[in-house]
């Protein structure tokens, strides 16, 4: 009997579609069925040619021999998976295979996977398409129920195909022409290279501030506080004569009630999540960098399977998944979801009107909770944690809206205007799923800020006041903060601000801004693993070598107009109204001119990390550089490679201060030590964590775990208390 190829895109999702196919006898690399072969790729096993594989002439890195244009663009199996690879292919070329069911992830990059295996392999058997969102039981059921053609998503393909083409032409001779011209370890692309430029205008903007001295006039009164503000509206005074006659004039004076009004608002809920959102929000309350949080999300996606797919832009729902909200919530109604969640259920029908909207969904939708019910002791602590954001999210936006009543207040002393604010709550509707968690966040920009909220005592218009005192308050104006991991992603998303044509700044905002959702992890942790920039605290800095390759680069690479102008013909290609074959070609010429750019370039690199330190294995200087995990030297010479720890940051805990513990030297004289001046051996603190007696993930599993079960009976409260004395020991907080 013939048997259809189901293609995955990792085994653990192959596994979840083979036990839900009836696939049950398990093979070196598949697992086999009565009707279905279900096998997986190991994310790409294919994947093109490097330079070097086009003729002896690449294999030396020189200008002469740029730029790289192959006639035709070879595919090559990726060394490290070569082996699966090869027992897809003999599936593939199986007599009992009749058909392929491509079963990769459901976007542009998935089919790319598939496709080039297929091309690799050289299969011409009929293709159909997998298209789903999780990977429920249900997902893949109905999923496998409505199969489309494989030939459906051919545009799709070659649109991918081309942005990869693409990238290889631009990325490959720019960054050997780099390097060659100042040989140095130099790369550059379409999507790094902006980023990067982001990163560098930003500390410009922050060395050319120049601080200002700021003066604001607070009024005290009876259990309430009031700002001045001129008439422009400002309450920042920048002259403090100014400030100091202001204050004269007002001083003993009472304050009269010259206006009150009071207005009912309300505040909707939140869209649900996409991954840059997720990952902006897991980076501002855990500090989870964009990679660490993409990493987790496909641990809930496939191995626990209780979140839908993770790599999505989309944060809205379309009008097929909304029958399915009720199993949603019936399935996160545990611990502290349980409430809300059943509160939810009981005021039927379920309002989605900020969750679904056809309209505003592209390949997948939100990131929201699936069907599968959720057992939180078998998460991670930080499964657990981006958990939460999902499930909140998720219940918030399916809530009633926050409305409060906010009451604005201006008052005359002497002939100076004063202005107050105060808040009622009137119902919290979405807001009471946080709690605490969630902040209100300033949206009336910032000379606002010095005008807090508070709440009023009851007053009528023309009563007259008494001030306790007014008085001259000081502070100074701030640099524009730098980027973190969170505000990065959001500059990533949409860096229209450095498109100054108007429809490529629509194509921006209409695609995925720099990068995708999937990618721009990794292109941030490049830029780290390249030294372009290293973290200070939460902040991102650019390094030296990073301020000096956007000043060497040129200059089309620096904007986010290059990636526009791509997006808006990759989509006309994934439509079928363009040509690849035209965008390519146009590509090749592209490169050309980038070559000849960086040849003719009179600018220059510099080593201004230079150590007189030599390289053990080639003799010349090592380089100084500050990677994501700590200080390291590395080999000038760029064809060398050599690599050696110097401080790792690590997340042991000093017993002193709690601080994060820094790793020393080398072999036996390896030290932990702390800014605080506490140092010890390697061996002193292992036999330290080990006389504590516990492990400490199982204990901060547990700890969280005791917290969640709010309704549960107390249990051990006395071997929890342990645990915590433990944990507070150690520094684990």
């Amino acid at each position: 009997m013939a048997k259809s190829l189901v293609l995955a895109e990792k085994p653990s999702v192959a596994k979840e579609i083979a036990k839900v196919l009836g696939c049950r006898q398990n093979s070196n690399g598949f697992i086999s069925g009565d009707r279905f072969i279900v096998t997986w790729a190991l994310g790409h096993l294919v994947t093109l040619a490097d330079p070097e594989s086009y003729g002896e002439q690449y294999k030396t890195w020189n200008m002469e021999s740029l730029p790289i244009l192959p006639a035709r663009m070879e595919l090559v199996v990726i060394k490290e998976s070569a082996k699966q690879y090869k027992i897809v292919k003999d599936l593939l070329s199986s007599p009992e295979v009749s058909e392929v069911i491509i079963a990769t992830d459901a976007g542009r990059e998935g089919e790319l996977v598939a496709r080039w295996i297929l091309i690799k392999a050289n299969c011409k058997k009929p293709a159909k398409r997998l298209w789903i969102s999780s990977q429920t039981d249900k997902a893949i059921r109905d999923g496998f129920a409505a199969l489309k053609p494989g030939g459906n998503y051919d545009n799709l393909y070659l649109s991918a195909k081309s942005r990869a083409e693409a990238d290889w032409l631009v990325g490959f001779n720019v960054t050997r022409a780099l390097t060659c011209k100042h040989n140095a370890q130099l790369s550059a692309g379409r999507v790094q290279t902006p980023t990067l430029a982001l990163i560098e205008a930003k500390e410009r903007e922050i060395k050319i501030f120049s601080p200002k001295d700021y003066y604001v006039i607070r009024a005290k009164l009876d259990g309430f506080s009031a700002i001045w503000k001129g008439s422009d509206g400002q309450s920042r005074i920048f002259d403090k004569s100014a400030a100091d006659k202001i204050l004269s004039a007002v001083s003993g004076l009472p304050a009269v009630v010259f206006d009150i009004s009071s207005k009912s608002k309300q505040k909707p809920p939140p869209a649900a999540y996409d991954l840059t959102e997720l990952q902006r929000d897991a980076n501002k309350k855990y500090s989870y960098s964009a990679k660490q949080t993409l990493s987790i999300m496909q641990m809930l996606y496939e191995r626990h399977k209780i979140v839908t797919y993770p790599r999505t832009d989309s944060r809205y729902i379309t009008d097929d998944v909304v029958a399915t909200l009720p199993d949603r919530l019936k399935a996160i109604a545990v611990g502290n979801y349980a409430d809300a969640a059943k509160n939810l259920l009981k005021n039927r029908p379920l309002s989605t009107k900020y969750l679904a909207n056809n309209k505003l969904v592209s390949d997948h939708h939100a990131i929201i909770p699936t069907e599968e019910a959720v057992n939180l002791m078998s998460l991670s602590t930080e499964e657990r944690n981006i958990f939460d954001l999902v499930a909140r999210r998720f219940l918030a936006v399916l809530s009633p809206v926050f409305e409060y009543e906010e009451t604005r207040l201006t008052l005359k002393i002497g002939r100076e205007n004063f202005y107050s604010k105060g808040k009622i709550v009137k119902a919290a509707g979405w807001k009471s799923i946080y709690g605490t968690m969630v902040d209100d966040e300033d949206e009336e920009g910032e000379n606002e800020a010095d005008e807090t909220e508070q709440t009023l005592p009851p007053i009528k218009q023309k009563d007259t006041l008494s001030v306790k005192s007014c008085n001259i308050e000081s502070g100074k104006t701030k640099p524009p903060p730098r980027y973190t991991e969170a505000t990065l992603l959001s500059a990533m998303e949409n860096p229209s601000g450095q498109i100054q044509d108007k429809a490529l700044r629509d194509v921006i905002l209409t695609t995925s801004g720099l990068g995708t959702p999937a990618t721009r992890a990794d292109i941030i942790e490049k830029l780290f693993s390249s030294f372009y920039v290293e973290r200070q605290g939460k902040e991102i800095v650019p390094t030296s070598k990073g301020i000096q390759l956007i000043s060497i680069v040129p200059s089309d690479l620096k904007s986010a107009e290059l990636t526009a102008k791509w997006e808006q013909q990759l989509n006309q290609i994934g439509k079928g109204t363009a040509k690849s074959e035209n965008f390519i070609a146009e590509m090749r010429k592209y490169s050309t001119d980038l070559v000849s750019m960086v040849a003719k370039s009179e600018a220059k690199y510099v080593h201004d990390n230079i150590t007189r330190q030599k390289c053990p294995e080639c003799g010349k200087f090592l380089l100084e550089v500050s990677g994501k995990k700590g200080k390291m030297l590395v080999c000038s010479e760029r064809e060398c490679g050599y690599r050696k720890n110097l401080v790792i940051e690590t997340n042991s805990r000093c017993p002193n201060c709690h601080k994060k513990l820094q790793l020393r030297g080398e072999g036996e004289r390896k030290i932990f030590s702390c800014v605080c001046g506490h140092s010890e051996k390697v061996s002193d603190f292992e036999k330290r964590r080990a006389e504590a007696g516990a492990n400490k993930a199982d204990v901060r599993k547990y700890l969280d775990f005791q917290q969640e079960q709010e309704k549960a009976t107390p249990k051990n409260t006395d071997f929890a208390d342990q645990l915590a004395k433990w944990m507070e020991q150690n520094g684990e907080k």
